[in-house]
């Protein structure tokens, strides 16, 4: 059996049961419910999601509008749910038939919203396995559905944005090797640029000058949170560093599975640094395109991303024997730094 994805790859299809031991590995709150819960609920829900989740969130909602929090909240909690059906599940077939079930309450989402319904939309919801079809397909019940779907419809967000997480998502399941750095470039278009440009959709901005400044800035962070955890995706069963860089450089798996931070492994940090450090500064003039409110989180969540690079850099280029942190009391001088910079 198989089912076709938003991207048009055809995936294999799990077995039935693949989803409700799935469902099983994860928080029960996630699980899809019977019945659909009222708006306010459903708001809650993504706001506890959201504070309970991301120790920064509420630190960064500080300087969002009042009237947008509650839309960031129901992003997050569609971003955070996404993340771990695909990474906290242990088993790619489980994983997969999450991901088709949650898919499946995105269509439903936007087949709520529009009429006539969209053909792609449609056909992605008929061309489902009806175990993995909701039993109304216009009507999800999750409750981060049901708040995200007034979020959707106040701003005018597109479905590609949430459907490329879910690609990302997917190919985790698949793709544990990345040959050269434009191929894990393809995976962050997906994985990470798409946060972007929901963030952009909530704050006004549609143009895609900005959407292109977000990219480098999205793709920069996702960069440097895998040379951050270069030890933790292996123990995952993943390499993000391209693997012509490990040639390159005389690096082998080995040496990564061993935790060896050879002379080679670490000359070859500084070089993927030194690659993410130029994603960052591509990204920098953003903060000057949008407003205040903004502009401090992109602030911070670069200068954030850029401090991990240095910390990466203050060890000496090691991050297998001992991952890179960035202390909490210089966490609060990269807030002053970004709020001093607006205000100044």
């Amino acid at each position: 059996m198989s089912s076709t994805s938003a991207d048009n790859r055809v995936y294999s299809v799990p077995p039935p049961d693949a989803a409700a031991a799935g469902w099983q590995a994860l928080p029960p709150e996630y699980a899809i419910p019977g019945h659909a819960p009222g708006l306010q609920e459903a708001q809650q829900y993504c706001g506890r999601l959201a504070r309970s989740h991301y120790e920064n969130f509420s630190v960064v909602t500080w300087f969002l509008p009042k009237q947008l929090r509650q839309h960031f909240y129901n992003v997050y909690a569609y971003c955070r749910i996404s993340d771990d059906l695909g990474d906290e599940v242990g088993n790619p077939q489980q994983a997969l038939a999450l991901l088709d079930a949650w898919e499946a309450e995105l269509n439903g989402t936007y087949l709520s919203l529009v009429e006539p319904a969209p053909r792609d939309i449609r056909q992605n919801v008929d061309q489902l396995q009806p175990e993995f079809r909701p039993p109304n397909p216009v009507s999800p019940r999750h409750p981060v559905f049901v708040a995200l779907r007034e979020t959707i419809r106040q701003f005018d967000i597109p479905r590609e944005p949430f459907a490329n997480l879910l690609t990302a998502f997917r190919q985790d399941q698949t793709v544990t090797r990345y040959p050269t750095f434009e191929d894990l470039l393809g995976y962050c278009r997906n994985s990470a640029n798409p946060v972007g440009h929901l963030v952009l959709y909530v704050c006004g901005y549609r143009d895609a000058e900005r959407q292109l400044l977000s990219d480098y800035t999205c793709t920069a962070l996702q960069l440097a949170n895998f040379w951050q955890d270069v030890a933790v995706d292996y123990g995952k069963g993943r390499i993000y560093l391209p693997l012509d860089s490990l040639a390159r450089f005389g690096v082998s798996e080995i040496d990564i599975a061993g935790r060896r931070a050879t002379p080679q492994f670490r000359e070859m940090m500084r070089f993927e640094v030194a690659r993410a450090r130029e994603w960052f500064h591509r990204g920098l003039p953003l903060a000057g395109e949008v407003d205040g409110h903004l502009a401090i989180d992109i602030s911070m969540f670069s200068r954030g991303g850029l401090e991990i690079l240095n910390a990466i850099e203050r060890q000496g280029y090691d991050v297998l024997t001992h991952r890179p942190v960035i202390p909490k009391p210089r966490k609060l001088w990269l807030l002053v730094q970004a709020v001093a910079g607006k205000i100044l």
